[in-house]
């Protein structure tokens, strides 16, 4: 491109016949390139030109027809039919029944309901992750990698497993602490049981959320800022006050808001810890009209599905423009990690850390082996109490049981199989074939997933309820309706990981596979497909995490041979057979953090960023 614009750079004053047939001497060469440096940095539009932007090519018709048609199943279709049942339920626009329900008496006050305990967990949970975030990015404490992975651990847990764990922790007839001589007195209602046990239990659940959101926050902010301060003489706590925080609370505000979102559609946490109590929240509302009266109230259900969804479509507002407006984005070539030295004060901190640690999860778990290992719940654990009984009868000889698993196993599997497959060709298409498009059609992907779970399965009930034109099937009742739900609530997550990874690879590799011939396919198969298969096999694995224990979905979705793990454990708890959930859950906490150990040995193949307790 140089030799196309010789104006540009001035050549040493000699005849020009001199300089045709002169050798280019040293000196010579050197002039030439100071004046192109010059040059460079006088226009450097003239030499770099504007961004190349990514045009379609011949593949590009197809990727974007794979987007479309994931938008239109995914998102457009389901919440478009749920809005349209809501406002327009005799096939003419007619709000008042939507009115006359959302303004009913049991809906405000489950609203009310919802928005409490949302705002006072998720402002817990900002209060928890913040410190957690804090100490293990700024200070030289040890063993943060191992802290890192439990705390994100008892978020990868789900939430009604983790209700259960602490109901059995603080009951009268918990055997754990029975045998440590702490149980309440015999007859007494579990603290537990209503609005301050939900906060409690979702504040600790979602404070990982928090802390993975922040700390990507913290570690972009440049090390010579907190420097500078420090070299001024400010204190540490003047530095983290006027200069980190100030910087991070952008991402502060977006931690926040998610885990507001995130209480909003919890639904298996207000339903073990509240509907015992009576304690409505919006889901555990949908969940109950809709189990007692079935599709007779869709209506209505989908009525206050709206709600759920303006409620926690604040949050995800709250959190996409906080981080929209952040002030600057600064290229940190040196992290802040270890910057403040603890000193003699690293123990306390240190086990501050664990204690933390201990409580949201190693607590709750250990109550659960305690529950799990005796004869019945109640009975107070001991050397002569000690029995495998109850994983036997769950896991073998329990028909709904031993189904459960095995559809979780399955439904889950199949999800996490057909996302990473189809993972690889929508993250190129948003890559290299959206353009100016990329943005919304992110945006349309991932409503499934940052609207609550009840949401996206009042809209798949309304969608799948009646037979399927021309195939003259319904999925309604059937596992292939969770699979699909699963399908379109978890793409996003399967997204992240092979997104990044297409984003990292040279678009010029496919230019030049494309200018010998080869076609969109071949270029797919034999280089984006190879580059990108272990951050979509990263994908997939985190969304088996997620959908192996998953219970808002599923739980307005099953029917009688089609119970997943998380509906045969609520259950079993609802049920008053405490043990034999208590195992279920231990099983099920086992098989995540084997995932997790898994996805930990092999982070080296995969981007950075992909899994949230490593960074």
């Amino acid at each position: 491109m140089l030799s196309r614009r010789p104006a540009d750079f001035p050549l040493p004053a000699e005849p020009v016949q001199a300089r045709r047939t002169r050798r280019p001497t040293p000196t010579d060469l050197g002039t030439l390139a100071a004046a192109a440096a010059a040059r460079v940095e006088e226009r450097p539009a003239a030499i770099a030109g504007p961004p190349r932007l990514r045009r379609p090519r011949d593949g590009g018709t197809i990727g974007l027809a794979l987007i479309a048609t994931a938008v239109v199943l995914f998102s457009a279709l389901p919440f478009g039919r749920l809005a349209l049942t809501a406002l327009a339920p005799g096939a003419a626009f007619d709000a008042a029944p939507a009115i006359a329900e959302i303004t009913s008496r049991a809906a405000l006050v489950a609203t009310r309901h919802s928005i409490e305990t949302s705002l006072l967990s998720a402002l817990g949970s900002l209060v928890l992750g913040t410190a957690v975030a804090l100490a293990l990015v700024l200070t030289d404490m040890r063993g943060k990698r191992a802290i890192a992975f439990l705390f994100v651990l008892s978020m990868m847990i789900a939430p009604q497993v983790t209700a259960l764990a602490f109901l059995t922790l603080t009951g009268p007839a918990s055997p754990l602490a029975q045998a440590l001589g702490l149980a309440p007195a015999p007859g007494s209602p579990n603290p537990l049981l209503g609005p301050a046990g939900i906060v409690a239990v979702m504040a600790l659940h979602h404070a990982p959320l928090v802390f993975v959101t922040l700390r990507a926050g913290l570690r972009a902010v440049p090390r010579d800022f907190l420097e500078a301060a420090a070299t001024a003489g400010a204190p540490p706590r003047r530095v983290l006050a006027t200069v980190l925080l100030p910087l991070a609370a952008p991402h502060l505000v977006a931690a926040g808001g998610l885990a507001f979102v995130a209480s909003v559609g919890n639904f298996g946490i207000p339903a073990l810890l509240g509907m015992p109590a009576n304690y409505l929240t919006l889901p555990t509302l949908i969940y109950r009209r809709l189990s007692s009266f079935g599709p007779s109230v869709i209506a209505d259900v989908a009525a206050l599905s709206l709600v759920v969804a303006l409620v926690a479509a604040l949050g995800v507002a709250v959190s996409t423009v906080a981080l929209r407006r952040r002030p600057a984005r600064y290229a940190a070539a040196v992290s802040i990690d270890g910057f403040f030295r603890l000193g003699r004060r690293r123990l306390l901190v240190e086990a501050g850390l664990w204690l933390v640690v201990a409580t949201a999860l190693l607590l709750p778990l250990s109550a659960l082996a305690a529950a799990a290992l005796v004869p019945t719940y109640g009975v107070p654990l001991s050397l002569k109490s000690l029995t495998l009984a109850n994983f036997g009868e769950v896991l073998l000889r329990q028909d709904v049981t031993v189904r459960a698993f095995r559809n979780s196993f399955l439904l889950a599997g199949a999800a996490a199989l057909l996302l990473a497959l189809a993972a690889v060709p929508l993250a190129h298409a948003l890559d290299r074939a959206a353009g100016r498009l990329r943005r919304p059609l992110e945006a349309m992907l991932e409503i499934p997933y940052a609207l609550p779970g009840v949401v996206l399965a009042i809209a798949l009930i309304l969608v799948f309820l009646k037979p399927l034109p021309l195939a003259g099937i319904s999925l309604y009742g059937t596992p292939f309706l969770i699979l699909f739900a699963y399908c379109a609530r978890f793409l996003p997550m399967a997204l992240k990981a092979p997104a990044a990874a297409v984003a990292q690879m040279p678009a010029e590799l496919e230019e030049a596979a494309r200018v010998c011939g080869a076609r969109f396919a071949r270029r797919l198969t034999t280089i984006v497909a190879p580059a990108a298969a272990p951050a979509a096999v990263a994908g997939g694995l985190l969304v088996f995490l997620t959908a192996f224990n998953e219970l808002t979905v599923s739980a307005l979705l099953w029917s009688s041979g089609t119970e997943t793990l998380g509906v045969a454990l609520y259950s079993l708890e609802e049920a008053g057979l405490a043990s034999q959930a208590a195992a279920i859950a231990l099983t099920a906490v086992a098989v995540v953090a084997a995932i997790m150990l898994g996805l930990d040995r092999a982070a080296r193949h995969m981007p950075r960023g992909v899994l949230p307790w490593r960074a």
